[in-house]
């Protein structure tokens, strides 16, 4: 089932994502050279529960932490660990889940840590250009498959990196994971057609080298996770937003005004 909010579940989504998107701006400051994918998962828990709300991720499927950190070739689902220490030229994507009052909000950042090479910048940049291209077609009346194509013309068609597949973009609320799914490639009108009032999220998840990734565990197996097949770099940015009649609003925004001229140009 697809569920329509109202101008107020609209609100209250957005209150969750201003608290999201604050761990997100903190992050800027905390993720350097030397320190732990642990110590982002502190600052993550600390500043979620100071603010009200609690991480979704926690319990979600036997999972124990409030965050998914994931380092260069780890596409998604890596979890924080004590003993790995970022080094300069990482990229480190960070994902989390964050319920305020019964309402979700979902946002990954990838992150550079300290000097990183030309290949790791252009692929964040291009891996963020392509979420803006996809939220810049969830628009009224436009479907499901014009996100995912205009991400996957980009990505794969002009840049020539390798887009995820298995992993896509989803509704969200009132869970964490609602219909419908929302793929990061696809055809242009094809698919369920966008109404005013659902909310998704759209997360393009982009290689370097080839789309297709594998299975990994942790080393105690409780968990798997999701690794490049060719041990290239994979970067990852999602937003949630609300499909209006006015246009897309991100609910997980750190910069109104950057989205805004983003979204332009």
């Amino acid at each position: 089932m697809i569920t329509i909010k109202s101008a107020r579940e609209i609100e209250k989504m957005a209150a969750s994502g201003a608290v999201l998107a604050g761990v997100h701006k903190g992050l800027r400051d905390i993720i350097k050279p030397g320190i732990s994918s642990w110590e982002i998962e502190r600052f993550a828990n600390k500043y979620i529960e100071e603010h009200g709300a609690t991480p979704s991720e926690k319990g979600f499927e036997g999972y124990k932490y409030a965050t998914c950190v994931s380092v260069n070739d780890e596409v998604a689902h890596a979890i924080p660990r004590k003993e790995l220490i970022l080094k300069n030229g990482d990229i480190v994507k960070v994902d989390m889940t964050v319920n305020l009052d019964g309402f979700e909000s979902d946002s990954c950042w990838t992150y550079a840590v300290g000097d990183i090479s030309p290949e790791a910048k252009h692929l964040m940049d291009v891996t963020k250009k392509a979420l803006y291209l996809g939220i810049d077609q969830a628009v009224v009346g436009n479907r499901i498959g014009d996100i995912g194509h205009a991400i996957q013309a980009y990505t794969e068609g002009q840049e020539h990196m390798g887009d995820v597949r298995e992993l896509i973009g989803h509704g969200i609320q009132p869970t964490m994971h609602e219909q419908p799914n929302v793929p990061n490639y696809g055809e242009a009108g094809h698919g369920l057609r966008l109404r005013a009032g659902m909310t998704i999220t759209i997360e393009p998840m982009i290689n370097l080298g080839t789309w297709e990734i594998i299975t990994k565990e942790v080393a105690d197996k409780s968990w798997n996770y999701y690794a490049t097949a060719d041990g290239s770099l994979s970067a990852q940015y999602e937003h949630t937003l609300v499909i209006t009649d006015d246009g897309p609003k991100i609910l997980t925004s750190q910069d109104p005004e950057f989205d805004k001229d983003y979204l332009l140009s």
